[in-house]
């Protein structure tokens, strides 16, 4: 069995490593569903030794239908993580119509070279999921991270086990989205997998002593000196239950 965690932060990182992850998914801006990191967190998240980096290929939130410029980000993108020793990324690109954008992608994973490739939740964006799959296994991915095309891992599962069905171990399919302690087991039992992708985290407080009560800089309402990390004792319970 093989923990992915999502990680937003050189701190997530380490509690990866400190709970027993195998790999961590390196992302920023979580809270957009995860951008491409800095130069700099990956140079720092490859120190982190006995554990796998894949790094998150996303010039931007919104929608998974790029530009020509933005594909071209993308595979600068591509090529910096390599260079700075990445085991894998994690792409995804889809046409106007809910396809996989095949031209976009072969683009990405040349870029890759002989690095892991991960195929992401755009594929929950997909109209017709079998011919995604087709798809996304003739580019030659070797994973796709999905939540069974739901909002959840957990809502997910008959169509994960579909997936899994339909891969007849072309590639892997790796559950992702809502995962926990209370339902990682249940999830790749009832779908036969072998990966699994959880953000396993809890919420820190801010060191800050003075703090300014009339000013954020997100949300409205957002809480400036509270934060999500990677916790890694949810971690170690993730994989005592597998």
């Amino acid at each position: 069995m093989i923990l992915e965690i999502c990680t937003g932060s050189l701190e997530s990182v380490l509690a990866a490593k400190a709970g027993g992850a195998h790999r961590v998914e390196l992302c920023s801006a979580l809270s957009e569903g995860g951008v491409t990191p800095s130069i700099g967190l990956i140079r720092q998240a490859r120190k982190v030794e006995g554990l796998k980096l894949h790094v998150l290929i996303r010039p931007r939130g919104g929608d998974f239908l790029y530009t020509p410029e933005e594909v071209e980000i993308m595979e600068s993108d591509i090529i910096a993580a390599r260079e700075c020793g990445a085991d894998g990324v994690v792409i995804g690109a889809l046409t106007r119509e809910g396809d996989i954008d095949i031209v976009t992608c072969q683009r990405l994973i040349r870029a890759a070279g002989d690095m892991s490739i991960t195929f992401h939740r755009a594929f929950d964006m997909v109209r017709d999921a079998e011919k995604a799959l087709e798809d996304v296994i003739a580019l030659g991915c070797h994973r796709i991270l999905t939540s069974g095309l739901m909002p959840t891992a957990e809502q997910g599962m008959d169509n994960l086990r579909r997936l899994v069905e339909q891969a007849a171990g072309r590639i892997i399919i790796m559950p992702g989205s809502g995962v926990n302690p209370q339902n990682a087991s249940k999830i790749l039992g009832f779908i036969g997998g072998n990966e699994i992708h959880a953000s396993a985290r809890s919420a820190r407080q801010s060191l800050m002593e003075y703090r300014n009560p009339d000013v954020t800089m997100g949300a409205k309402d957002a809480d400036e000196y509270s934060r999500l990390e990677t916790d890694p004792e949810i971690v170690k319970a993730i994989l005592q239950t597998l």
